[in-house]
């Protein structure tokens, strides 16, 4: 049958139709044992497991817990999960199959659910060691009533060689080169802030998960200045060292209480949160839940956002240490301004409303990088901007626990700011990463998991008994493409009737 009628996936700068919830086929049936079993985990087993990342997330101090290592970690164990469960997809139908593989397909097939817990834990553990007695635990919950049988042995054999897939392809990637990093020692240059090393240098070095190099997506330098001098005596420099002095202090009488909330509701830098990363994770959680993403499309929407955050923290850091310029934060820039050669910057004593600001270069926001990436997948994966949700945060000094938005743009955008209120950025660390992260954004879902090819059509759905059966045809074959899974859908459609072909 020739390909006729064929519908390719929509501009994600066009696309603003609102896209129906995607009724996909069943799981894997498992065949609970006769034992007396314990209370089954009450969500979906990847949903499961990326509430177990965020709580290690908590669990993390130190060089640990910084924002570009945990960002990693959580790619790692996003692709293995992705990698597992298509592999065991792809043995079951290969019009089921989520996507190209990053690391590998593993041949055979096995239990869906028992590949995801046996990839989680196996990165996990690989990761975090210390924390193996947990994810013992926490691994004997995902699998209590899954059935010993071959199918669950196959589905932990994929599991486990989709995790050693990907550990592999990461080990010698730059994460554990040595860390080093010698002051520049001008005016404007960034400063050691507390105790410690700054936080690591090397990860703009990093190889991506993506992108070609951490210098990519490089933003301009701050301020339109091409050295130190030129950036903190330069007019944009001025207005910006005013802005935070008035908008970021401490006993600020010009910010208004809606962005002291929205500081400390975004910030999560403090050990016992679950970090910029996690929270983002957190957000994707509750909007999967909200919009009825089935267990399935949410192995790719993880793993794409997963991904895409790990490679935004390259972005960041390169940024941030790679530059002729690694600026000084607000906190140093203002106490020091009788250094700076700039007449029109007063020094004070001063402090920011955060208790503690984070020990690396201001330029570029880690935040606002991690949040307009993450921003951009989501669009593309919804095909849209405006899908409204309520998230939270781990911050101990938030006193609202959640906030609204209207759209993934929204949120992204008062992520990004929140760091001037919070008095740890300038503006422009926030404004020069829109660009770059939806660059990355963009060219993260279009390089990475990508679609199924192939030659001839496949039947992927057929449904009876469907009022407006082209548009829900329609529907499901345009989130597939959002999805990645399948570039080109066919709908053949008989009264109530529909064959939806994917190519």
């Amino acid at each position: 049958m020739p390909f006729s009628g064929i519908q390719s996936r929509p501009s994600r700068r066009m696309s603003a139709l609102a896209v129906a919830a995607l009724l996909f086929a069943a799981l894997f049936q498992v065949v609970l044992p006769a034992r007396p079993a314990r209370a089954v985990i009450s969500t979906d087993h990847v949903t499961f497991w990326n509430t177990v990342l965020i709580n290690t997330y908590r669990q993390l101090t130190g060089a640990a817990a910084t924002p570009t290592r945990i960002s990693r970690a959580g790619a790692i164990m996003h692709v293995a999960i992705y990698d597992a469960a298509n592999s065991v997809l792809c043995a079951q139908r290969a019009a089921d199959c989520l996507g190209q593989p990053y690391a590998i397909k593993v041949a055979g097939g096995g239990d869906f659910n028992t590949a995801v817990d046996y990839a989680a834990y196996t990165t996990l553990t690989s990761l975090y060691p210390s924390f193996a007695a947990t994810y013992q635990t926490r691994l004997a919950e995902a699998q209590d009533g899954i059935a010993a049988s071959p199918q669950q042995a196959a589905g932990r054999s994929v599991g486990e060689q989709a995790a050693q897939a990907i550990l592999q392809r990461r080990s010698g990637d730059g994460s554990d080169a040595p860390m080093s990093y010698t002051y520049d020692g001008v005016p404007g240059a960034f400063q050691q802030i507390g105790t410690g090393a700054p936080v690591t240098p090397q990860w703009g070095a990093v190889q991506p998960f993506v992108m070609t190099s951490g210098s990519q997506f490089r933003p301009p330098m701050p301020g339109e200045g091409s050295n130190y001098n030129e950036v903190v005596t330069g007019a944009e420099y001025t207005a910006q060292f005013d802005e935070v002095r008035r908008l970021g202090s401490r006993g600020s009488t010009e910010r208004t209480a809606d962005q002291t909330r929205a500081a400390f509701f975004w910030a999560n830098d403090a050990d016992g949160t679950y970090k910029p990363p996690g929270q983002l994770f957190s957000h994707t959680q509750t909007i999967a839940d909200g919009q009825n993403v089935s267990a399935e499309s949410r192995v790719k929407l993880f793993a794409q956002v997963a991904v895409a955050m790990a490679d935004a923290a390259i972005l960041a850091w390169d940024a941030k240490y790679n530059t002729p310029v690694d600026l000084w934060r607000p906190v140093t820039a203002i106490n020091q301004a009788d250094t700076d050669n700039n007449p029109d910057t007063p020094q004070e004593a001063w402090q920011p409303l955060a208790k503690a600001t984070p020990n690396f270069p201001a330029y570029v926001s880690g935040h606002a990088t991690f949040a307009y990436t993450w921003a951009t997948v989501m669009k593309h994966w919804f095909g849209r901007d405006n899908i409204r949700f309520t998230g939270g945060t781990d911050d101990p000094d938030a006193v609202v626990k959640t906030r609204t938005f209207a759209s993934f743009s929204a949120a992204a955008d008062e992520n990004a700011h929140s760091r001037l209120w919070l008095g740890v950025h300038w503006h422009f660390d926030a404004d020069a990463v829109l660009n770059p992260g939806t660059e990355l954004g963009e060219y993260s879902v279009d390089n990475s998991l990508y679609y199924n090819t192939s030659a001839t059509e496949l039947l992927y759905q057929h449904r009876d008994g469907v009022t407006n059966a082209r548009t829900v045809c329609n529907n499901t074959g345009r989130q597939l493409s959002n999805e990645h899974r399948w570039e080109f859908w066919r709908c053949a459609v008989s009264g109530s009737s529909f064959d939806l072909f994917v190519r």
